[in-house]
């Protein structure tokens, strides 16, 4: 059947400039990793994306490893994109990386010119797109000067293959120094990509504030921690778990202090009538410099129940006191 998007899908949503730019994001973004690749259905993936971007969902992120296997979360989204979502490309924000590990050889990984370009003329040979809205270097490169890896991207730009250009895991260091190259290459940088969580606030020590100095944004990766801040784990270890394969997520994180912490999150959430996925994407968001935050969905009912992270009133700040009082009974026990 073909899709034909909902009339009001920009109603609900709730979108933030990033940084200085004149881009607009929604504030839960669509990060497309384990659950776009083959093994998950194709259909179940269309349901998502056609849902989220019903919702106001307009930026979807990938990278060019994401799958299993590698390349596949591009090339099924490529598919659901001409299948569904050709129509509604000037409506969409689409972003891609480079830098881990995608290919044999000394070209496959890390931040050369030759693995950035490379990499995004594959990108869009896999997801059939002309460009990509936002192109980031995915990690920083210990080996090569980051005066070739942000000309990289610099030239993306000036191709037409990229129209904006973010650094992932960058540290506060990196990430200025890359800031102020990119300046002087006329491609300003447009945000910044890290984990960040209720459980993993490292970012709050500089690199939220330097971001906002070099008039980007920031984009919150892993907000619910890979599934930590739901209640997948506080009854046990699923079977059919992260933390049961242990590939990204060890079992030995879920100690009894992190439990207990768990629980009393979860109760706190429950009396503002929120999920505690939902109360932790919210605390996310609590700072304005943080443009978004990005959320994977292996289903719609998944998405839909995140996404209610936007309708409960704003923590105030005895709520935020509460939350910081919950984390440091963990750290100090």
């Amino acid at each position: 059947m073909t899709y034909l998007a909902a009339d009001e899908r920009y109603s609900g949503m709730q979108y933030q400039r990033s940084g200085h730019s004149g881009v607009l994001l929604p504030k839960v973004s669509l990060g497309i990793w384990h659950n776009f690749g083959d093994t998950s259905p194709l259909e179940t993936q269309r349901a998502v994306l056609r849902r989220a971007f019903d919702l106001g969902v307009s930026h979807i992120d990938m990278a060019n490893n994401y799958g299993p296997p590698y390349g596949s979360a591009e090339a099924n989204f490529g598919v659901l994109y001409d299948q569904d979502f050709r129509p509604y490309r000037d409506e969409l924000f689409v972003a891609s990386k480079a830098g881990y590990d995608m290919w044999p050889g000394p070209y496959g990984e890390w931040g050369s010119r030759k693995h950035i370009l490379a990499s995004l003329d594959q990108t869009l040979r896999r997801t059939n797109l002309d460009y990509v809205d936002l192109f980031y270097s995915h990690r920083p490169d210990p080996g090569t000067p980051i005066e070739e890896t942000v000309g990289a991207l610099a030239s993306a730009v000036r191709q037409g293959k990229a129209l904006y250009v973010g650094l992932s895991n960058y540290s506060t260091e990196q990430m200025t120094r890359a800031a102020a190259l990119l300046k002087e290459l006329g491609t300003p940088l447009l945000i910044n990509q890290h984990p960040y969580s209720l459980l993993n606030r490292d970012i709050e020590n500089g690199l939220i504030a330097a971001s906002a100095e070099a008039g980007a944004g920031v984009i919150a990766f892993s907000p619910l921690a890979q599934g930590q801040l739901t209640d997948r784990y506080l009854n046990g270890i699923p079977a059919d778990s992260r933390m049961a394969v242990g590939h990204f997520l060890k079992s030995d994180v879920l100690t009894d202090e992190r439990l207990a912490l768990l629980h009393a999150l979860n109760k706190f959430a429950g009396q503002r009538g929120q999920s505690l996925a939902q109360l932790a994407l919210a605390w996310g968001l609590r700072d304005t410099r943080v443009t978004s935050v990005l959320i994977g969905a292996s289903s719609v009912t998944q998405l839909e129940q995140n996404l209610g992270a936007l309708e409960a009133p704003a923590l105030s700040e005895s709520e935020l006191a509460e939350i910081d009082r919950l984390l440091a009974e963990e750290a100090a026990a």
